[in-house]
């Protein structure tokens, strides 16, 4: 098995000091970063986002295999950045005003980074504005939004609405998402996307940014 299906596997395993040490070796043999990136770190994540979906794993697994996946991206970071490989797109994601679950909105973007989006994460107890805002000053095509709470599903509408009334809403899409949230409701305020979990969260992004 080459070094990088190893660095594949390990991901899987969730082992993040073997994905370190097999990471700096790649770099040492002078694999490309991207292949690293791509073939190595991705496609790991890639298979852990499917077992997940699947239910062949759950949280612990997931959040492991996140750990692994970053120590080997703490090593990659300074190589993407001298061959300045671009992510495939910025998404500002957080939990709505009123609302401090953020469990799955974490797991959204561990899947998300590891699909090779950058994730600028606003936390919990988010207000619409700040959700624009951050958009705006990043360039961020995409808003993802978590609600647990019924009672804070309605600001996720007060984000929509800001949009159309800055006219925005062709330049930046709305991805929503949580236990009480549907697809019904997503229709019904205007949002892009509905997304059910992590996995699915990144089959939504890619398709709301054309990449699918």
């Amino acid at each position: 098995m080459d070094i990088i299906d190893q660095i594949s596997l390990y991901i899987d395993k969730g082992d993040d000091e073997k994905v370190a040490e097999l990471t700096r070796m790649a770099i040492e043999q002078k694999i490309t970063a991207k292949k690293i990136l791509d073939d190595g770190l991705f496609r790991g994540m890639n298979t852990i986002g499917e077992k997940f979906k699947n239910h062949e794993i759950f949280l612990p697994e997931v959040l492991m295999a996140a750990k692994a996946m970053q120590a080997g991206m703490d090593l990659l970071k300074p190589l993407l950045i001298l061959a300045d490989i671009p992510s495939k797109g910025k998404v500002v994601l957080g939990t709505v005003r009123g609302d401090l679950h953020d469990i799955g909105k974490n797991l959204v973007g561990i899947m998300l980074k590891g699909a090779g989006f950058e994730v600028i994460d606003l936390g919990s107890d988010v207000s619409p504005e700040k959700f624009i805002e951050t958009a705006k000053k990043h360039e961020a095509p995409v808003i993802g939004m978590s609600a647990l709470l019924t009672t804070t599903m309605p600001v996720m509408k007060e984000v929509v609405n800001l949009l159309r009334n800055e006219n925005l809403e062709d330049k930046i899409k709305t991805i929503i998402g949580g236990a009480p949230v549907s697809k019904n409701f997503a229709e019904e305020i205007g949002a892009s996307a509905y997304s059910y979990n992590g996995a699915h969260a990144v089959k939504c992004v890619k398709e709301l940014l054309n990449q699918e």
